[in-house]
């Protein structure tokens, strides 16, 4: 998986969380993944399409999804509340939205598909030529998960040195 596709996320993620958060946040663990994604919580998965193709999960753990949601609609919400999914799935909007900028900035052209949840135990399979990127956000109200499984796709003119022509 190339840097330059991952990086947008990376800093997006950043930007978007440690704002809406009004916290710090720092990168814990990272793994690169060949199988499927096991949810740990509430997940949000975005699927892409063009130039880069592939999906990716946020996931948050519920009683990190629950205080984030409840931070972000100014009220305590339990973690069974359809408001701590939506805030899910806003986050990851707002994620990803922030780096398919500076992807587009960078040239590539693709569609974002809406965020849906992801709700089965499993995630979709990698495929043999794409790898995942797992990554792990630290908060003041928990963990943060990004699985990142992006390549490029078939009408991408890619260069030798790796941009997108």
């Amino acid at each position: 998986m190339k840097m330059e596709l991952i990086q947008p996320f990376i800093n997006a993620a950043d930007a978007v969380l440690s704002q809406g958060l009004n916290s710090p946040m720092e990168i814990g663990n990272f793994t690169m993944d060949k199988e499927a994604y096991r949810r740990k919580g509430v997940a949000a998965m975005v699927e892409l399409s063009g130039d880069i193709e592939g999906r990716v999960i946020f996931d948050v753990m519920p009683k990190t999804a629950a205080k984030i949601a409840s931070q972000l609609a100014g009220t305590e919400l339990p973690e069974t509340d359809t408001l701590v999914r939506e805030a899910v799935c806003e986050l990851a909007n707002q994620v990803i939205g922030n780096a398919v900028a500076t992807l587009n900035d960078q040239g590539f052209h693709f569609r974002v598909h809406p965020p849906r949840l992801h709700t089965s135990e499993h995630g979709p399979q990698i495929t043999a030529d794409t790898e995942a990127l797992v990554l792990c956000f630290e908060t003041a109200s928990g963990s943060v998960f990004i699985n990142i499984a992006l390549r490029y796709g078939s009408s991408a003119k890619v260069s030798a040195t790796g941009v997108s022509a």
